[in-house]
């Protein structure tokens, strides 16, 4: 007789309330298990309960009563409450989306590690945060029945630099949502030049947290050097939340006066796709990534991108994307490149926008509920 499919409780309290890289992946997941009729409740923060609600109207959506706005009462919260809340539910899976878990837990558990870089590259994260998700990493490795990692990179990584065991690893590429992003409408575009003050100018755009292992004061140094002697120069806009790279604001001092940096901070969800879409070029010339979800967004709007090899980013960007060193001098002649060849880009931006369709959230949904499945049938076994 066949295996009831299982009952799962997603953590989404760690979302933050500006929807980067994580909180995408939650919300997009969370919609997408509920479209494919995936048995699911979604406990969550007071403030995104009724986007849960309208997200996923066929699933339960429970509110977080304790206070989880911070990091140390989350965690409190994660070790005490949600085994609690896990067992009065009477679900058989409690998925944990963003490294940690409860420790001590009555169901199986299934956690996703969105990257090894904490330990491959720990000098591009700060001290604390490198020591924590190290810390957790470990503890997620020992103690869930399976880990959910977004590419094979991620997987392979763990494998080799924190002694994963290759069978409880479940890889699931991330997808990207074509309704938010897409090839632009005219009127998308306009609106982005508008608000940023670029009128006709043509600009190459990155959209990311301004930390180091994004690379973004190589790429503003190698921008400067692409545009020198150029007539009609580009802007380059800085997207994203600002992080603690210290060095951005030192390139920035480094760039002649007649060249354009604008630094447009937060963009909101509805605006992402006239700024992708509408740049010359998206540069994300990355040190290191788990899955690149900025490259996969930028390629669904159609835009030609320039990202580097390094870790899972040549899984997303294929042959659709172009690709470069991490120096600045590498990134200045890449620049410089696909800006004196607009065949080029545009070749590359068809590939992409194509490319971009073999990524769903769908496809994602189903490698989860494969884990779930998975971890459910291990508890049982005791593992």
């Amino acid at each position: 007789m066949a295996q009831a499919e299982p009952s799962v409780l997603i953590d989404a309290t760690a979302v933050p309330a500006d929807r980067g890289g994580v909180g995408r992946y939650v919300d997009s997941l969370v919609a997408a298990l509920d479209a494919d009729g995936a048995r699911i409740s979604v406990v969550c923060q007071p403030r995104d309960a009724e986007l849960y609600h309208q997200m996923a109207p066929g699933s339960r959506i429970v509110v977080a009563t304790e206070s989880v706005a911070t990091r140390t009462a989350r965690l409190t919260w994660e070790q005490s409450s949600l085994p609690v809340l896990a067992r009065r539910l009477a679900v058989q899976v409690v998925h944990s989306p963003h490294y940690t878990l409860p420790l001590v837990n009555p169901v199986a558990s299934v956690v996703t590690l969105h990257d090894a870089t904490f330990f491959t590259d720990s000098a591009l994260h700060s001290p604390v945060k490198s020591r924590f998700f190290r810390g957790w990493t470990r503890a997620s490795l020992r103690r869930a029945e399976v880990c959910v990692v977004p590419s094979k990179a991620t997987a392979t990584e763990l494998v080799r630099v924190a002694g994963a065991d290759r069978r409880m690893l479940q890889v699931a590429p991330h997808g990207v949502d074509a309704d938010r992003f897409h090839p632009p409408a005219p009127e998308e575009v306009a609106a982005v030049r508008a608000e940023l003050d670029l009128t006709d100018t043509p600009y190459v755009a990155f959209l990311g947290a301004l930390e180091p292992r994004k690379n973004v004061p190589a790429l503003i140094r190698g921008f400067a050097r692409a545009c020198r002697g150029r007539v009609n120069p580009p802007a380059l806009v800085l997207a994203g939340q600002p992080g603690w790279d210290t060095h951005v604001e030192r390139a920035l001092d480094s760039v002649p006066h007649r060249l354009r940096v604008i630094r447009a901070g937060y963009v909101p969800f509805e605006r992402l796709s006239g700024l992708l879409g509408g740049a010359d070029l998206v540069a994300y010339p990355s040190l290191g990534e788990g899955f690149g979800l900025p490259v996969l967004e930028a390629m669904a709007c159609g835009a030609c991108v320039l990202t580097t090899r390094r870790l899972s980013l040549p899984e997303v960007g294929g042959d659709a994307v172009a690709y470069c060193g991490v120096g600045a001098g590498d990134i200045a002649a890449a620049v410089a490149e696909l800006l004196d060849d607009p065949a080029r880009r545009a070749g590359l931006a068809t590939a992409a926008q194509q490319r971009a369709k073999d990524f769903s959230w769908q496809v994602s949904a189903v490698k989860h509920r494969e884990a779930y499945a998975r971890a459910d049938v291990l508890h049982r076994r005791g593992r």
